[in-house]
């Protein structure tokens, strides 16, 4: 069956959760300020213009622990197909996102970091080979790694959405 088949008859409308891992706006969240989470609230926006629905969102700490907690709540609900998280995947010491999820994943979606790259490399330059942007299904729930600028998460965004349908329709088989 041709991908344009498996799109046709894939789930129409995904059910996104969307996570944002940076230490600081979590600080600024347990101060009681109002964190600015310019990435978060694009990857909800470009979401529901697409037509799906973003079933929840938070905002955690570049901690290891919790962000595999949290991967592992998330894929437990039966109201999320695909989780976005946003941040922690850099190269400094407290970027931990994909150490934490990596090792979850059942299969690791490896053409979704290189397609990544190939977008990112026409905005960013040969800066665009630092990313470890990466995706993987566990739990019958794909999942998506993106580094936290707005940019990065508007390049990731477009390639999500623009298989979205083919991707659950995949991993419902």
């Amino acid at each position: 069956m041709a991908h344009e088949e498996h799109r046709a008859k894939g789930q129409r409308v995904a059910r996104f959760y969307i996570v944002t891992v940076s230490t600081s706006r979590y600080r600024e969240k347990a101060e009681g300020r109002t964190p600015v989470d310019e990435s978060g609230d694009l990857a909800e926006k470009m979401a529901r213009e697409a037509g799906h629905q973003v079933v929840g969102r938070d905002l955690i700490p570049d901690d290891l622990y919790l962000i595999r907690r949290k991967t592992l709540e998330l894929i437990s609900r039966e109201d999320v197909d695909i989780v976005v998280f946003t941040g922690g995947t850099g190269l400094t010491k407290t970027d931990v996102t994909i150490e934490a999820v990596r090792p979850l994943f059942e299969k690791e979606i490896e053409g979704f970091g290189d397609v990544f790259r190939y977008y990112s490399i026409q905005e960013v330059g040969t800066a665009a080979f630092l990313t470890r942007a990466t995706g993987g299904i566990v739990g019958g729930k794909a999942i998506f790694l993106l580094p936290g600028s707005p940019n990065a998460v508007k390049v990731g965004m477009r390639i999500i959405l623009a298989e979205v349908s083919h991707i659950l329709y995949l991993i419902k088989q």
